[in-house]
């Protein structure tokens, strides 16, 4: 049966989605493109009429998930105001919500091992999704200029990677306060 233009695209939206929280909990290797397709209610057959490879549909999962990031840190930009921009960024980043669900969190920390090790298509679209949220954090704080926002951002992400790894939670929690201390968040 052939398929509109229309449900074509909302299947491949959903392909996307699903390939974006399962690459974002498991990783891109960690994840088949069945499973992907299973997991998005379609066969296995169907994918490549919609992906040239699972290395596109893994660029474009990244990208996604990275734009979605990126409507989520203007919202509570805009949302805190000018004076209080960067800090909500943080605080909403550096949350036990963000750790404890690597499937919706953010890409940064969960794709940046992938994006390094497989490079390519997925370390393009994580490059510019990185440099759109860089370029929201430095809106955001009129006294952060490049080298101190790259630095924000490589604690905040690597405080998340840090925090999910250790599997101690009073570890944990240690380090996101620490972080957030040094970024001028209260505990």
């Amino acid at each position: 049966m052939k398929v509109s233009r229309e449900q074509a695209a909302r299947n491949r939206e959903t392909v996307v989605d699903v390939a974006s929280r399962l690459f974002r909990a498991h990783g891109v290797d960690g994840v088949g493109v069945g499973e992907v397709m299973r997991e998005s209610g379609l066969t296995h057959g169907g994918f490549y009429n919609q992906f040239e490879s699972k290395e596109a549909l893994a660029a474009e999962a990244c990208a996604a998930a990275l734009a979605k990031s990126a409507v989520r840190w203007r919202a509570l930009a805009e949302g805190a105001g000018e004076e209080g921009a960067a800090s909500a960024i943080a605080d909403s980043y550096l949350s036990a919500r963000n750790r404890d669900a690597p499937e919706t969190g953010c890409a940064l920390i969960a794709l940046s091992p992938d994006a390094a090790r497989r490079g390519g298509e997925l370390a393009g679209a994580f490059r510019q999704g990185f440099e759109e949220l860089a370029a929201i954090m430095e809106q955001s704080a009129p006294d952060l200029d490049r080298p101190a926002t790259l630095a924000r951002m490589a604690q905040m992400v690597g405080a998340m990677a840090l925090a999910r790894a250790v599997a101690d939670p009073d570890l944990s929690n240690e380090i996101m306060v620490s972080v957030r201390k040094a970024v001028g968040l209260p505990e």
